[in-house]
Order: C-alpha cells, then sequence, then structure tokens
C-alpha cells in the first residue's frame, strides 16, 4: 500500500510538471524570470546529467521488455518502471530550469531554440510512455519505437546543448572536411589563419549567436570590431589600453579573466599574437608576408603556420627516438619537431660561453632527423663545418655573425638537401664565392656585411642566376632604422662592480647610453665606449645611431647591486600557490624574471608579502631594494607600501625603514620596477623584515574594482 501511494505521488507529480511545462511554453516572450529563481535556472546544466542516464537505462530496458526471458519477471518490470518515472520527474524539472534559464540574456540562438523543443519533446514522450505502457494495445513494437525515439531525441538535444556550451558543430567538429588546416606562411592572412583560429577555438564557445556572453560575438570581422556590453574589444595600436587584452591577462581566478577558468585557456604564444595584431593596429587583410622578416608579428604567427617551403616536403626518414630528443634538449640546445607529427627537426644552439664542437658531435643519435641547424651568434669554426656535414638531410643552416671565414664552404657539399645557407655578418675572404659555387643544391643564401664587395658580389649571381643572392640594404635612398644594440653581459645581479659591455653587429655606429632613466639621443647621451664599470643599481638605456640610418629603438637593462646576500631567507606568510616558484630562495637566486609573472621566477600574492632574511655576521645596510612588476591590465601593481624592520633576532626588531609608490594609473606602462628602500639604522643588524603591501581595493576604473591587487617580487637586494 506505501509503495503504491508513493508510486501514485510520483505519478501525480510528474502530470504536474508536464503541465507546469506546457504553461510554461505557452507563455513564451512574456515569461519574466524573477530575480530569486534566476538560480534554479543556472542549475540546468548541472543536473541534466543524470535525467539522461536514468532515461537511456529505461529505454534499453523498455527495448527488450517483451523478450520472452523478461515479459513475466515482475522484478525486470518493477525495476524499469521506477527508471522510468524517475528520469522522467527528472527530465521535466531539468527542462523547466532550462525554460527559466533561457529568459536569460545571450539565450536567443537558433540552437537554444532546437534544444528547447527537444528537450520539452523527450519529457512528453518518457511521460506518455509511463502513462501508456501498460495498456493492452502497448506492444513490443510501440515499445521498442518509444525507445529509440526517445534516445534519438536525447542525442538530438544533446547536439544543440553542446553547440549552445561549446561552440557550433562542437561534436562532429574535428571529423568534418571543413576543418580548419594548417596554411602556408605565403598564402595567409595574419586574421584569418592566425587571430581568427584563436577565436575559434579559445573564445567563440562564449561569444557567438547561440551563447551571447557580454553581448560579445567573435564569429567575424563586423562583430569583433563591434565589441560587447563592456565597450570595444580593443583599440587599434594601442594593446596597453585594450579591453581583450587586460582580460587575458588577468589572474585565472579572477570573475573577469578570460576565458574563464576551467576552459582551455590562452597559450604564451596566442596571448603574443593577439598582442602584436593590436600593436599593429588590428588590420584584417594584411598577408603575414607583407611583415618583414623580423617584425614580431610575423615571427609570433609563423609558429601556427606552415613554412612556404616545407609545404609539399616529404622525408623518408622515420622520426627520432622521443626519449633521445628530450635526453639532448638542455639548457644551451633546443630540439624540435619542424612541424606537428613530422619526423623532420629543427635545432637552435645559443648561450655562446658553452659553445663548442662537442654541442654538435652529441647530435650524432638523431643526425638524419635534423633538417635545420640555427647557429646565429656562435663562435662556428671553419673546422666545424665537417661535423655539420654528417647531419645528411640538413636543408637550413644559419651561420650568421659565426667565426666562419668561408676558407672550408666546400665541406658542405656532400649535403644534397642543403638548400638555404645565411652567412650575414660573417667576415668572410676572397675563397668563400669559389667555395658556394661547389654546393650545387643551395637555392638561397644570405650574404649580408660580410666584408665582399659589391663588385664580387654582382659577379657571382650573374654567374648563378638560379640562386636567390640577399644582400641585405641596395641603397634606395630610403634610410632603415637600426638594429637596437645588445647588451652582452651574463649576469645582471652583481656585488663587485662589471663592465658594461654593449654592441651592435651595424659596423661604425654609435651607441649612445643613459644611467638615470631618461632616453638617450644622438647629441647629449654619453658615447659608449669599451671599459665602463656599474657599481650601483642602474638602468642603462641605450640606442644606435648612423649617418644615413634611422636611429634604433632603445633598450633598457636593468643591473643590481647585492652587497648583503642573506644567509637565509624564508616567507612569514605564504605567497599564492600558482605564483610561489622556489618559495623564498627566489629571491635570493640572483635570476631575474622578465615580464613574464607566469614563467615560475616570480613570488605573487594578493596578500601582504612577509619576509625574513638573516645573516649570520651583523651587517649594516643603507638600503633595501624589491625588484617588482608593475601590470595593471593583469592586476598587477607595485607594493602600495613597503615596511623594512630590522634587528639582533626576530624578537629585538625595530623599524628601519619605509616607502609608498604613491598612485597608480591605468594608462602605466608595463614595466619591471625597482623599489629602493632607505634604512635608518646605524647598529649592526642579524635580521630583516620586509612587508610588500598590496592594494586592499582597486579603484573603480580597474575592471577587478573592489578586489585586491597582486604583488610580484622575484629579488630582493641588500646593500
Amino acid at each position: 500500500m506505501i509503495k503504491n501511494n508513493y508510486k501514485g505521488v510520483a505519478g501525480n507529480l510528474l502530470f504536474a510538471l508536464n503541465i507546469f511545462i506546457i504553461v510554461l511554453v505557452i507563455a513564451g516572450d512574456n515569461l519574466v524570470i524573477p530575480v530569486w529563481l534566476q538560480p534554479v535556472g543556472r542549475l540546468h546544466p548541472m543536473i541534466l546529467h543524470f535525467p539522461i542516464v536514468l532515461l537511456i537505462l529505461a529505454m534499453l530496458m523498455e527495448f527488450f521488455r517483451f523478450k520472452s526471458a523478461f515479459a513475466n519477471e515482475k522484478l525486470y518490470d518493477g525495476f524499469t518502471t521506477v527508471l522510468l518515472l524517475s528520469g522522467a520527474i527528472l527530465a521535466a524539472v531539468t527542462a523547466i530550469m532550462g525554460l527559466f534559464l533561457a529568459r536569460e540574456p545571450g539565450y536567443d540562438s537558433n540552437s537554444v531554440q532546437w534544444h528547447k523543443w527537444f528537450g520539452v519533446t523527450i519529457v512528453f514522450i518518457s511521460s506518455v510512455i509511463y502513462w501508456l505502457r501498460n495498456a493492452s494495445w502497448y506492444k513490443s513494437p510501440v515499445a521498442q519505437s518509444g525507445a529509440v525515439a526517445t534516445v534519438c531525441f536525447l542525442m538530438i538535444a544533446g547536439h544543440y546543448g553542446a553547440n549552445i556550451t561549446h561552440g557550433d558543430n562542437f561534436v562532429l567538429g574535428p571529423v568534418m572536411k571543413n576543418s580548419r588546416q594548417q596554411v602556408p606562411i605565403d598564402q595567409a592572412l595574419v586574421y584569418r589563419d592566425v587571430v581568427q583560429p584563436i577565436f575559434e577555438t579559445k573564445c567563440i564557445s562564449c561569444h557567438n549567436p547561440d551563447k551571447l556572453k557580454g553581448g560579445l560575438m567573435l564569429i567575424d570581422e563586423k562583430s569583433v570590431s563591434k565589441g560587447g556590453k563592456s565597450g570595444k574589444l580593443f583599440v587599434p595600436g594601442q594593446p596597453q589600453v585594450s579591453l581583450l587584452l587586460e582580460r587575458i591577462h588577468l589572474p585565472e581566478e579572477e570573475k573577469k579573466h578570460m576565458p574563464p577558468s576551467g576552459k582551455p585557456q590562452l597559450t604564451a604564444a596566442e596571448m603574443s599574437v593577439l598582442y602584436q595584431w593590436i600593436k599593429e593596429n588590428a588590420d584584417f587583410k594584411k598577408k603575414v608576408t607583407d611583415l618583414p622578416a623580423t617584425d614580431s608579428l610575423r615571427i609570433a604567427a609563423a609558429l601556427f603556420l606552415k613554412p612556404a617551403e616545407a609545404f609539399e616536403e616529404r622525408y623518408d626518414f622515420a622520426a627520432a627516438d622521443e626519449k633521445e630528443v628530450k635526453k639532448l634538449n638542455n639548457n644551451y640546445r633546443v630540439i624540435y619537431e619542424l612541424a606537428t607529427g613530422s619526423p623532420a627537426l629543427a635545432v637552435n644552439i645559443y648561450n655562446k660561453s658553452t659553445y663548442n664542437a662537442k654541442v654538435l658531435d652529441e647530435l650524432s643519435p638523431i643526425k638524419k632527423q635534423v633538417v635545420s641547424i640555427d647557429l646565429n651568434k656562435m663562435p662556428v669554426k671553419d673546422g666545424d663545418l665537417k661535423t655539420i656535414a654528417r647531419f645528411e638531410n640538413l636543408r637550413t643552416l644559419n651561420l650568421n655573425f659565426s667565426d666562419v671565414t668561408g676558407s672550408t664552404l666546400k665541406d658542405l657539399s656532400s649535403l644534397k638537401y642543403l638548400r638555404s645557407l645565411s652567412l650575414a655578418g660573417t667576415k668572410l675572404n676572397a675563397q668563400a664565392l669559389d667555395q658556394l659555387k661547389l654546393l650545387k643544391g643551395l637555392k638561397e643564401v644570405v650574404l649580408w656585411n660580410t666584408g665582399l664587395t659589391s663588385q664580387a658580389l654582382q659577379a657571382f649571381q650573374n654567374t648563378n642566376k638560379k640562386l636567390m643572392l640577399l644582400e641585405g640594404f641596395k641603397g634606395d635612398n630610403k634610410p632603415m632604422k637600426l638594429i637596437p644594440p645588445q647588451v652582452k653581459n651574463t649576469t645582471f645581479v652583481f656585488n663587485k662592480p662589471v663592465q658594461l659591455v654593449i654592441t651592435n653587429p651595424i659596423k661604425g655606429v654609435d651607441i649612445r647610453y643613459t644611467t638615470d632613466g631618461s632616453e638617450p639621443d644622438s647629441v647629449k647621451s654619453a658615447l659608449y665606449k669599451p671599459g665602463i664599470m656599474i657599481s650601483d643599481n642602474t638602468i642603462v638605456k641605450a640606442k644606435a645611431y648612423k649617418a644615413g640610418w634611422y636611429g634604433s629603438d632603445a633598450v633598457s637593462y636593468l643591473f643590481y647591486k647585492n652587497t648583503f646576500l642573506p644567509d637565509s631567507i624564508s616567507l612569514i606568510k605564504p605567497v599564492n600557490e600558482r605564483y610561489q616558484a622556489d618559495g623564498a630562495k627566489t629571491l635570493t637566486d640572483g635570476e631575474l624574471g622578465g615580464m613574464s609573472f607566469g614563467n615560475n621566477k616570480w613570488l605573487g600574492t594578493q596578500n601582504d608579502m612577509e619576509v625574513m632574511l638573516y645573516f649570520k655576521n651583523p651587517v649594516k645596510p643603507n638600503t633595501l631594494t624589491l625588484n617588482c612588476l608593475k601590470m595593471i591590465g593583469s592586476q598587477i601593481f607595485l607594493p602600495t607600501e613597503v615596511l623594512v624592520w630590522g634587528g639582533s633576532d626576530m624578537q629585538h626588531l625595530k623599524a628601519i625603514g619605509s616607502l609608498k609608490t604613491g598612485l597608480q594609473k591605468k594608462g602605466d606602462p608595463d614595466i619591471l620596477q625597482p623599489l629602493v628602500c632607505k634604512l635608518h639604522e646605524t647598529a649592526p643588524i642579524n635580521c630583516i623584515k620586509f612587508v610588500a603591501k598590496p592594494i586592499y581595493k582597486l579603484p573603480e576604473w580597474h575592471p577587478a574594482k573592489g578586489k585586491p591587487s597582486w604583488v610580484f617580487v622575484d629579488e630582493v637586494f641588500v646593500n
């Protein structure tokens, strides 16, 4: 009796839910959902999986219900009834939640409408099957047809639900013929083939006609330019004030971070593409090859495109052992696939101080797979070319600014696949051009700034007309911008004065520099000469100048003096677990973090950063310097205040210094900023405690207004 009462109540509940659904459907656009009911609607995605599972199981059992083995089994029939009734009731509740949710802004697309009607139909079909399944005319064909129809409707409703959540054609997209393929770089447009695919894979699931989150669509050029409810997505040429870049650089746990937490996040390469595209005025029609080869956007975009030369390349060798490749990668050599799934490998060797012939010898296990070697600015000698010649499938070789003279270029003649050779900046002798003639397969050679005369190069070109000879600037009366100077110091943290080493690959340039943070000019700023010493915390800015050329862009380098290295350091309060790097030791390891706060070299927190430094031998410091990061768009501000205490031990500390940073504004540039706090303790001390305070409530103009800022510190220096 009790069992029948429960069944009767559940049956009546199912009937009432069906009537309520009909009322909601008839109400249609006239339905207004009060605010207090909106959370109920938003539970729809959470519980919809339960009725799906119950109904599929019920329909499977209903399909076989009239088989002779089950026809007279009361347990089978009873269990099927419970499953069907539970699934139908839950499906009805889920449908009601979905109808509530569909009345919120951004859910007025075709996919939502189809998802709604199929969902409601599932409720009606499953309810009808439950009510009529004991009728005398309800036999096997009817039961099987109803079961198949219910499952089919479940699949179709699920398909449209996936489109709403993850973007159009989410389920079948990967196997459809029109799936996006990697485009050769010589055919690619920056927006169509690089930027738009990023939007499609990481953004369109929330910003499409079916799910118009924030009123923003990212499906075409017009919608991208229009922006959403929060305004324009970007300001062409001004990435530092563009909403798109602000949102993607917010910490992932922030509500306004995009893509939302739990969705696939943008990679560093993808963020770089978006930054460079906006910086170069967000052109929708520009081809990648319209950009100079050294352009930052072209370099960033090339990571997503097929090299033009390698588009039809086929290789007759097997892929190298992954474990072997992994073992050969180290801190002075990078080995990577030339393209996804390709057996061909490219090698990039850097760090001039560690280079020797052994670096090439070690690559013997993968010599068949290496098709590209980059030895730019490495001290490669003429004798090393015999070792390079062992890479029998080599296609591309970069020897720019190396120590090769050209006397042994014939050693490369055995490389039958060598197509491109770059010798820019090398000091070639007169034999070099004769040696190059022996490289029969060569299609391209770069001989810019090699010391060879224009007459000799012209004669060489006349006798090798099929060879593309790249000589550099042709003198068409249009000045070119100089390459920026390069600071060659191997370390920027020191305890004794260090010599400043600045170079430029262009001969005859003047390098002008400043050490007070001002921009160098071609007249008043100091002229760099070897022998200049850095003895204190210094910001070195440098530019290159030469008659007939435009001055280079300025480069900026921070040098830090660290007189008193603590014997130990500890965090009084933990920092954020995502930005804890190597713990407190990160602050004294001498490794600067650069502009990437996610590279595991920064400590980051939204609370007070409290740190204790210990010295075995007493010290008498004058300053404490924190190297901090400021990226306003990513919610990273300089500490609003730094407080310092000192004493003989932790129990006897007193205030010895403080620093306030002042107002920080929306348009402030992204910078590395040393904060120097002067100390006024005269007696020797063994302990220093400092506290770097965030902004506890960000101002109204910031997207994260009312929340605390982030504080990022990568080094602390005591002098």
